[in-house]
């Protein structure tokens, strides 16, 4: 986390917010959204690599 990141306290002095800088904060939306993807994906079907590959290059869309 940076150095420039600010709190909000209470008069007890207890953390209520964060203030940080707007690219922190919008890397921080990007990794959430990721993460928010890879969990809704997870129930997908699964095949191996090696037959998406085979099933590419059948179709002539990959040539490695």
């Amino acid at each position: 986390m940076q150095k420039n990141v600010q709190f909000v306290t209470d008069a007890e002095g207890h953390k209520t917010a964060v203030i940080l800088p707007i690219e922190e904060y919008e890397d921080m939306m990007d990794d959430l959204a990721m993460g928010r993807a890879a969990r809704e994906s997870k129930p997908e079907p699964r095949r191996p690599l090696e037959d998406v590959v085979k099933e590419l290059r059948a179709a002539g869309e990959n040539d490695v």
